[in-house]
């Protein structure tokens, strides 16, 4: 009899996110465009930092939650500091 228990490595694997995303992906979550993603890609000049591998785009998660929920000097996520 087998058991349908995840060992630990799965279920370790199953929480993992991933290290990168596509372009189209980060733009999306900016709201930015394909064809305006490419643009500022290529340029140089997209919000976070950019992976060229091959020729393809990559931008590394840790770099984009950065940018979308930034951490203010006091621990705190809103610009002024504290919420509510």
């Amino acid at each position: 009899m087998t058991s349908t228990t995840p060992t630990q490595s799965q279920a370790t694997e199953a929480n993992e996110q991933p290290e990168v995303v596509s372009l189209l992906t980060a733009g999306r979550l900016l709201g930015i465009g394909r064809t305006k993603a490419y643009r500022l890609a290529k340029a140089g000049e997209f919000p976070c930092r950019v992976l060229r591998i091959g020729g393809r785009y990559a931008v590394p998660v840790r770099g984009l939650r950065a940018l979308l929920d930034p951490i203010t000097p006091d621990g705190y996520n809103s610009p002024s500091g504290r919420e509510g």
